[in-house]
């Protein structure tokens, strides 16, 4: 299950990048994946939406097994 939550990162990847920020998949349990936000995403007012609009959506797409994911630095400073 990692390796195919893996593939759905790659996918939207390339747009967390092109605001300056990345993501980094913590753990796949239960069908929760919980992500870190790095970068400009990190800590950014908009990071859960970005997390529910982006990553999570596309997730349940590629992979109806999956429940959520969340944010595991949620708390963390810096950002955009």
């Amino acid at each position: 299950m990692r390796e195919q939550v893996e593939a759905v990162l790659a996918k939207v990847r390339p747009t967390l990048k092109a605001d300056g920020g990345d993501i980094e998949l913590i753990d796949v349990k239960d069908g929760v994946v919980q992500v870190n936000l790095t970068g400009a995403c990190q800590g950014c007012p908009m990071s859960e939406m970005t997390i529910k609009h982006g990553v999570e959506k596309a997730l349940k797409e590629a992979l109806p097994e999956i429940k959520s994911v969340v944010q595991a630095n949620k708390h963390a400073a810096g950002g955009c």
